[in-house]
């Protein structure tokens, strides 16, 4: 991208100066040195004025765009090691390809997927990496947009879809493009994420949100996508009964999600009593239950037709103590999805599943594209996202009000946003 004018010249006068001192006039005799150095200091005021004037003058003319591209430095959070993770200065993204846009970051979640990589990574980051910028949970504001690119403008409003893939692939042609063998993903394997001030990604990788949705639920449409897309591949159907075993983040928007489906009454399984009371306050909960004291599975079946149990439930844990409660609730011919992500390889009660009839599916991320589609249901109010976020911090305060407080003990949040920009 070329200099604005004034950028030029002001550019072209301070490469000047170096050349200018050489030519000053040199001299051991005293009153010589005394008249060269009046000459200077005539010089040097000449300078500064034309330096502030022509400043002026370029700040006035550039362009968000253009100064974006002029920028050198942004702060953004980085993976260097497991537990290392460092908000550093680094390079922005200083120019888009002809099918790329740059965003500038307003506000971004902490994902499970990001507290894995703290505490055992890496993991989906690449083993070489130098410095991985996290997060792939946000949205932000356009300052920049590729010359190829005919339907967003500086200026839009875009949450991010971040997984790339190519375009040919046997996945891939089949619209199935999270199952590709070449995944990448903004914010884990990809350059950039959300927890820096700027991210360059692709036409694909955004979608426009309306007034109607604030930059807070722009952030979190990811984490929904994944729900919804579980919520699919369960069949669940307007009245159905449904169970959420795990009460995080993804769980509370498993709720959500299974509310603003129709289901007719939706229970959790949450060991945790801080979480078992934010899950009942989402006001979608018919009732949370503790699975180390109570026989959940028996107060579910008390509560559906037939004392058959839950047609649906969407583990959420990744915990297979969350599994078994799922089998042991849903009702024969029922239909188990394992949402949440295990950590280690876990076990499997197969005489329930294959006595029970039961159907029993993996959900992995989401479509991509889901989008629109979880746009237009938060646009309307029927999935309010907002309702699970619990904390918002700084960039600074990353680590130790969000990362550290979400994978300690004594931990009392569900989802924390990391404020980057102005946002709405």
């Amino acid at each position: 991208m070329e200099k604005p004018e004034a950028w030029q010249r002001l550019w072209e006068l301070v490469r000047s100066w170096p050349s200018r001192r050489r030519g000053a006039v040199s001299s051991e005799d005293s009153e010589n040195r005394r008249d060269a150095c009046v000459v200077e200091a005539a010089e040097l005021h000449s300078y500064a004025k034309s330096v502030t004037q022509l400043q002026t003058e370029a700040i006035n003319e550039v362009t968000d765009s253009q100064v974006l591209n002029l920028l050198t430095l942004m702060k953004a959070l980085r993976f260097h090691a497991k537990r290392d993770l460092r908000v550093d200065d680094i390079a922005a993204p200083k120019q888009c390809g002809p099918n790329q846009v740059i965003v500038k970051t307003s506000w971004c979640g902490i994902c499970g997927t990001d507290l894995h990589e703290f505490m055992a990574g890496p993991i989906f980051i690449p083993k070489d990496s130098k410095g991985q910028i996290l997060g792939h949970e946000f949205g932000g504001e356009l300052v920049e947009v590729g010359s190829g690119i005919k339907d967003y403008r500086v200026g839009d409003r875009v949450s991010i879809q971040p997984l790339i893939t190519p375009k040919e692939g046997y996945y891939e042609s089949r619209g199935l493009n999270q199952l590709s063998d070449h995944l990448t993903l903004v914010g884990l394997s990809w350059p950039w994420g959300g927890m820096g001030e700027y991210a360059l990604v692709n036409e694909s990788n955004i979608a426009k949100i309306p007034e109607s949705v604030t930059d807070e639920q722009a952030a979190a449409v990811e984490p929904a996508a994944v729900t919804i897309n579980a919520l699919d591949k369960s069949g669940l159907r307007a009245g159905d009964t449904a169970l959420v075993t795990g009460g995080g983040p993804i769980g509370a928007l498993a709720v959500l999600s299974a509310n603003a489906a129709g289901a007719s009454k939706i229970f959790v399984s949450e060991p945790n009593s801080v979480r078992r009371k934010l899950m009942e306050e989402l006001e979608s909960c018919t009732a949370a239950y503790d699975p180390v004291s109570q026989d959940v599975a028996a107060l579910i079946r008390e509560q559906t037709e037939g004392k058959a149990g839950a047609d649906v439930a969407m583990e959420c844990s990744g915990n297979d103590k969350g599994l078994l409660t799922c089998l042991q609730s849903v009702r024969r011919q029922g239909t188990i999805v394992q949402v949440g992500l295990p950590t280690a390889v876990g076990t499997l009660d197969m005489h329930l599943l294959v006595t029970k009839d039961i159907h029993l599916l993996g959900s992995w991320c989401y479509p991509v594209t889901s989008w629109p589609r979880v746009i237009g249901l938060i646009a309307a109010g029927r999935l309010p996202v907002e309702k699970v976020v619990t904390s918002k911090i700084t960039l600074e305060e990353a680590v130790p009000k969000g990362f550290e407080v979400l994978t300690s003990k004594e931990n009392r949040d569900l989802k924390v946003l990391i404020r980057l920009g102005a946002g709405s």
